[in-house]
């Protein structure tokens, strides 16, 4: 997995002028997912809901430098129980640290492989860790591929490879790249030095009919003029085809170690919004720029799916993969199925959530509690303490006009909301509550009440979780989920 690559920025998504032929290759060879979306478009809580199966705000990871909680298993650690060999190399960001983690290696995984960003810091001088962080190094005087973090990943993964050839195994090779400073060398660092990223029409969207948190988001951008504006991100394209050179590096090793006898999926956490709706970076929104992720299967058939599927899904397909029984702490679903049958829906609702950016951080909005659900045509957008959206794909795939308050496709958003209204309680979402629904253009909303539901949702694992008990009796209950 890549870190910040929008669906444009891989070419056989969308053919915006930018290069990556190694993912294009995977993507002709392989299966490839057009309606794939993270769970949230932030670094830490995506790998979370990747690497548990549990969504954000069920894990504990609801933002960047929050662990998930203890009694929550990574995927790894599931595996390594079954006696799978696990191996993780690359960005973890799920130890509660800093941007570069703690340096030590999870239960679960390999620790001989283990190698995130703080062992790469620490094989650097303090002259060179500052140059690391510097995108002008590459200008004044080169970074070579040995020294970047994408080719020392991609070294130990293929050494991991070559290592486990005779054994089933799990492998992550989870990239920075082409996160900034997003050094490279060359022919990349320049490769881009003059191209402008094509503009989409939702890059005029100044947000006159959009929520509030989002024009505080975009800030001072609203009010330039758009007509002359370049999207100039040389550093983040160069660096993306750099990172996709290092993806076809270790897919040739592990066919040239491996033959055909492997399984590779591809995705990245999250895009960025270079300017489209007049916002950057990442954050609470579900626009597509951020939230519309690529993503690969290879060596499980060919062809495209359309049908809706989420990084929720990955653990439960890991899982499936391996041939067993998925418990029911992990709450995606496996994706064989739907490659492996030419009968996909064109509906199929994922979810997308938002907590907040960073833990340790006062800015970047704070608290700004978001749930979405989108069903391949139809995005519904509630954020709590702002204002809501609704979009029709279909119509509109730029998103710029917001059918929240619109009298014709009131049934279907009041459906919608039905639907994420179930879904928080059914994943026992933590922040559930009576108030989610007293949205003033939710016909169907109910009274306020203390009760809310009145359904209590305990839930159980043999392996890891022994039954909770009631509390009326002490006794095991006969039913996990039970009016209190």
């Amino acid at each position: 997995m890549t870190d910040t690559q929008r669906l444009d920025m891989v070419s056989c998504y969308e053919n915006s002028g930018i290069s990556t032929p190694c993912l294009d290759a995977l993507a002709r060879e392989g299966v490839k997912f057009d309606k794939a979306y993270t769970v949230q478009p932030v670094c830490g809580p995506a790998r979370s809901a990747i690497f548990t199966g549990q969504y954000p705000c069920v894990n504990g990871s609801f933002a960047n430098s929050l662990a998930p909680g203890a009694n929550v298993k990574t995927i790894g650690q599931r595996l390594s129980d079954k006696g799978i060999a696990t191996g993780y190399i690359g960005k973890w960001h799920l130890d509660g640290g800093d941007y570069f983690g703690l340096g030590v290696c999870p239960d679960g995984w390999d620790p001989a492989y283990w190698y995130d960003m703080r062992n790469y810091l620490d094989e650097l001088s303090e002259e060179d860790r500052m140059k690391s962080r510097d995108s002008q190094t590459m200008y004044k005087e080169g970074w070579p591929a040995e020294k970047t973090y994408a080719h020392r990943c991609s070294d130990r993964a293929i050494d991991y490879i070559r290592s486990h050839k005779d054994t089933d195994f799990f492998l992550v090779l989870s990239y920075d790249e082409p996160h900034d400073p997003s050094l490279c060398p060359e022919p990349f660092a320049s490769m881009y030095s003059d191209f402008c990223l094509p503009k989409r029409e939702n890059v005029w969207d100044t947000l006159e009919n959009k929520p509030p948190h989002q024009q505080a988001w975009s800030g001072p951008r609203r009010f330039q003029d758009r007509d002359d504006l370049l999207i100039q991100m040389k550093e983040l394209f160069g660096c993306n085809s750099f990172v996709d050179s290092e993806i076809g590096r270790v897919t040739d090793a592990a066919k040239e170690i491996l033959g055909q006898d492997f399984t590779l999926l591809y995705t990245s956490d999250h895009g960025d919004m270079a300017q489209s709706h007049c916002l950057y970076a990442k954050g609470p929104s579900a626009y597509e720029e951020i939230a519309h992720i690529p993503f690969i299967l290879w060596g499980q058939g060919t062809g495209v799916v359309d049908t809706p599927v989420s990084h929720i899904d990955i653990a439960a397909t890991v899982w499936d993969f391996f041939g067993f029984e998925k418990p029911m702490m992990l709450q995606g679903e496996s994706l064989l199925p739907l490659v492996r049958t030419d009968t996909r829906p064109a509906r199929r609702d994922v979810f997308i959530e938002f907590g907040r950016y960073e833990i340790d951080h006062d800015g970047f909005g704070g608290w700004q509690p978001m749930r979405c659900i989108f069903d391949g045509r139809y995005k519904l957008v509630i954020n709590l303490l702002s204002e809501d959206e609704l979009y029709d794909l279909e119509t509109d795939p730029f998103e710029m006009d917001n059918l929240i308050c619109a009298e014709a496709v009131s049934s279907i958003r009041d459906n919608l909301m039905r639907r994420l209204l179930a879904h928080m309680d059914q994943i026992r979402d933590p922040f559930r509550g009576y108030w989610w629904e007293q949205r003033p253009w939710y016909t169907n909303r109910t009274s306020p009440s203390w009760d809310y539901t009145g359904y209590t949702r305990q839930r159980s694992e043999p392996d890891y979780e022994a039954p909770q008990l009631d509390y009326a009796t002490g006794l095991i209950p006969d039913s996990l989920v039970r009016r209190k």
